[in-house]
């Protein structure tokens, strides 16, 4: 089975973060959420999440793909944790697919790894991504190579079927997406 880990901080944006994990698991994807801190993390908007295991715990190769959702200020925290910013990285050069969506991107460009790259990021951040050398785009969800971003809690299920095309199929994809009553 294909397996994802989504990093999970303190000020989460709740939208994005459970969205994106429960479309993947309709798509037929494992995914484990990782948290930055023990015990339960709560997110923007005051919705606690307990993760299904610490990040220390995360080795970064038994995974397809790995997520950071956004919200603030859980992107900003994402972003100065040197244990998310070491497993991005090692999933960058790896060659697993590095996913981000609203603020977090710019934890990407903050990396360097979506220089010359196309991506989004949410509106009114671009200069995060163009400070890291990326071309923003004005796209719900934008993927180029193995790096996949999108604007914000509206596209969440968007990005979470885009990462099932990717992950699994096209045609489970399609198939999510009937099952979501979704259309985009």
């Amino acid at each position: 089975m294909v397996k994802v880990v989504l990093f999970l901080a303190a000020g989460f944006e709740e939208i994005e973060a459970v969205s994106i994990v429960d479309t993947l698991r309709r798509g037929g994807v494992e995914v484990t959420i990782a948290g930055l801190q023990e015990g339960v993390i709560e997110g923007a908007h005051g919705v606690n999440v307990i993760p299904d295991r610490a990040i220390d715990e995360i080795i970064i190769e038994e995974f397809d793909a790995v997520i950071l959702p956004g919200g603030y200020p859980g992107y900003v925290n994402l972003g100065q944790d040197r244990r998310v910013l070491d497993l991005v990285t090692k999933a960058f050069e790896t060659g697993i697919i590095v996913a981000a969506i609203c603020g977090a991107p710019s934890v990407l460009a903050k990396l360097g790894i979506l220089k010359g790259k196309k991506a989004t990021i949410y509106p009114g951040l671009e200069t995060e991504l163009t400070g890291g050398g990326a071309e923003p785009v004005n796209e719900r969800v934008v993927v180029d190579g193995k790096m996949v971003t999108s604007q914000g809690p509206g596209t969440a299920v968007e990005f979470g079927v885009k990462l099932v095309a990717l992950l699994v199929s096209e045609k489970r994809a399609r198939e999510l997406k009937d099952e979501l009553v979704v259309n985009f």
